[in-house]
């Protein structure tokens, strides 16, 4: 039997955190395992509690979603994180993906799209469509660095020229299936790509790819290649 996906609800208000637990308690393969009210308690929680995903509301009193998600993420082999936002594309879900989470969803989400939102993040992918992230960097580019200097990630240098092309389809807010049809390969040989990119660049999963194309320059707001 498949081990169920252990779940922390972090948001200060109740009532949400009761709705999300019941629809949560109804699939055999999720369970609610912990619960906080802000930022703060959900991190003194994980200390002693194994949590797969966490569900991070962003405005919460004492330490606000991402701070606790900056310092979650900063852990050793810490549990996914998930922002959750009744703003679509706010300042605070950028922010979110910066601090190192695997994707955002509007609080108003349909039940059944936040349960596949947690499996998901859950089995390593991230959970921002292609054309939200378009819109998301977009709008939120003016914010990072020009580009002109040194990259952060030093490890950029050691991608083939394949994998750079690959990341920076990535980064422009492309599906695999995409950039499989873009670059004439199979859809499986973009996910080698992908892993390869992921592994040798030190990340999480393609959002944090999106972020770092952008911080350093390789990639500008629009789309186009830096």
């Amino acid at each position: 039997m498949t081990t169920a996906i252990r779940v922390m609800l972090v948001d200060d208000q109740v009532l949400l955190r009761t709705g999300f637990r019941m629809v949560l308690a109804a699939q055999p393969d999720m369970e609610v395992v912990a619960e906080a009210g802000d930022g703060a308690e959900a991190i003194e929680i994980l200390r002693s509690t194994a949590v797969d995903v966490v569900l991070m509301d962003v405005r919460m009193p004492r330490l606000d979603g991402v701070e606790a998600t900056r310092r979650i993420c900063a852990q050793q082999d810490p549990p996914k994180v998930l922002i959750l936002t009744t703003f679509d594309l706010d300042e605070y879900a950028f922010s979110g993906l910066k601090a190192g989470a695997s994707g955002f969803m509007l609080k108003d989400v349909p039940p059944a799209e936040l349960l596949a939102a947690i499996r998901s993040v859950h089995s390593g992918d991230a959970v921002v469509a292609p054309s939200t992230t378009r819109r998301l960097l977009d709008r939120f580019s003016p914010m990072l660095p020009s580009g002109e200097k040194e990259p952060k990630n030093k490890h950029i240098g050691k991608l083939t020229e394949r994998e750079r092309e690959v990341m920076l389809l990535v980064a422009q807010g492309l599906s695999n299936g995409e950039i499989a049809a873009r670059l004439v390969l199979s859809e499986a040989t973009v996910k080698t790509h992908v892993g390869r990119i992921l592994t040798k660049l030190n990340l999480r999963d393609r959002v944090q790819v999106v972020v770092l194309a952008y911080e350093t320059g390789l990639v500008r707001a629009g789309g186009g290649a830096g």
